[in-house]
């Protein structure tokens, strides 16, 4: 099996992890790594271009989840549920892009309500829901913008607060 992606330079805290994904396919099994640390409660906020594959680590997060339905860009409905085929957390998929007033307007999705006993996944939330808690994962995604022939991104993670302390982001890159 090739290789999933290259680490570069973790932090020695473990907290912030950079990787280099060279295919959709490696982005979606990253997300499918990524499944296995999450757990309810967790608030993860996705940032990059667009086109970077923001939905495409959402949509591995989600096979790794096993939840029900394709997980697709949610653009145009702003957040789709997909509840767990077992016993898992429920995946709450936003894009908050369209969102421009913060927390204020995310009030309506209730995503406070749902965070406890989910697993949110919010892509263009920088800005918007860090108020939610203390505790998230920051992904972002650089990819090489103007080539739409490059497929190499550059992903960081940076684990905040106590929940992420003492998670190895490291085992992503195995």
């Amino acid at each position: 099996m090739e290789e999933l992606a290259t680490p570069h330079t973790p932090a020695p805290d473990g907290v912030t992890v950079r990787l280099t994904i060279t295919s959709p396919e490696q982005m979606r099994e990253l997300g499918r790594r990524l499944a296995e640390l999450l757990r309810a409660g967790d608030l993860v906020m996705l940032n990059g271009e667009l086109g970077a594959g923001k939905t495409t680590l959402t949509r591995g997060l989600g096979e790794g989840l096993g939840v029900r339905g394709a997980v697709t860009s949610p653009t145009f409905v702003i957040a789709r549920v997909h509840p767990s085929l077992d016993d898992g957390p429920p995946l709450v998929h936003v894009d908050a892009y369209r969102l421009g007033g913060g927390l204020d307007e995310m009030e309506d999705l209730d995503l406070d309500v749902s965070l406890p006993e989910s697993v949110v996944v919010v892509e263009w939330g920088e800005g918007k829901v860090e108020e939610l808690t203390d505790d998230r994962l920051h992904v972002v995604i650089h990819r090489a913008v103007g080539d739409t022939t490059d497929e190499v991104r550059l992903v960081t993670f940076t684990g905040i607060g106590r929940r992420w302390a003492n998670v190895d982001l490291g085992v992503l890159s195995a």
